[in-house]
């Protein structure tokens, strides 16, 4: 049997808090979600260099007119992301990860963009580079997406983190598509967390950095760690936001909470980032409920 850590003890207890709050209010959980869909296609497109703003990203979503002119290809992305976010949520309950659910949300993400790539694996002589990292040749990408898959399912699930890092860590590494490797890996995380109960998680592109960092050290010595770190605090930030609007709790901003508390602010965004406080981000301002 697989050991829990302390952290998968820590959310285990944050979900089963989610679970019973939940249960009265889906409207408000639903209007969390919608409101947090913006932001999950800006950071996502952004860490893969999108130009758009969040403000513009919400715009676009919403069909209104942005500051600036932008591509169509940003504009198509932005829209294209947010329809797969969409359907993974809309599905949840029927949608099941295999190498169909996956060329077919490629497909989603990458149709209307470049129709040639999109809904299929890297093919003969496509060949692609992440910064350093030559990724396999693409004769080998479909027998080491099914490698992946069959592990992935006949692991223990006890340490749901551990299991959804290494798997991101080595979809990545494969990177079995032309285009669109980054923005589907991270859709699959939240797909696999939807699996087991646990609400979408927003990997922020202003932490992009430490986020590659763990793929070069998946690469240089086989360890999870440094992605488990990021999934964790992702997953446990998005639980405390949740419980805090569910639980019906007064939302202050940290900078409003560090005057009333009488403490520096540095130490409560510091405390926020590594989750030790229940605080969280909205629009890239760090929030508690209290």
């Amino acid at each position: 049997m697989a050991k829990i850590s302390k952290n998968q003890h820590y959310l285990l207890s944050l979900k089963q808090q989610f679970d019973e709050l939940k249960k009265d209010k889906l409207p408000l959980l639903i209007m969390i979600e919608e409101v947090e869909l913006a932001e999950s296609v800006y950071n996502s497109n952004a860490i893969e260099n999108s130009t758009l703003t969040l403000d513009d990203t919400e715009k676009i979503l919403l069909d209104l007119e942005v500051s600036k002119d932008y591509s169509l290809h940003e504009i198509y992305e932005a829209k294209n992301l947010a329809r797969v976010y969409e359907y993974i949520k809309a599905k949840k309950d029927t949608l099941v990860l295999n190498q169909q659910t996956i060329l077919f949300l490629h497909g989603l993400l990458i149709g209307g963009i470049d129709d040639a790539i999109a809904g299929r694996f890297r093919g003969v002589g496509e060949y692609v580079r992440i910064g350093r990292h030559v990724a396999p040749a693409p004769e080998h990408v479909l027998r080491m997406i099914e490698s992946l898959l069959h592990m992935y399912k006949t692991e223990p699930s006890e340490n749901v983190i551990t299991k959804i890092a290494h798997f991101h860590l080595q979809f990545e590494t494969i990177h079995p598509f032309c285009d669109g490797n980054g923005r589907v890996g991270r859709v699959l995380i939240n797909l696999q967390l939807q699996e087991y109960g646990y609400p979408n998680i927003i990997i922020r592109d202003k932490e992009k950095q430490l986020y590659y960092k763990t793929f070069g050290l998946y690469r240089d010595t086989k360890s999870v760690k440094a992605m488990e770190r990021v999934v964790y605090l992702a997953l446990a930030e998005g639980l405390h936001k949740r419980l805090a609007y569910l639980g019906g709790l007064q939302i202050l901003t940290l900078s409003v909470y560090a005057k009333q508390q009488n403490v520096p602010l540095a130490g409560l965004i510091n405390s926020g980032k590594r989750q030790t406080i229940p605080a969280f981000r909205e629009k890239g301002v760090w929030k508690i409920g209290v």
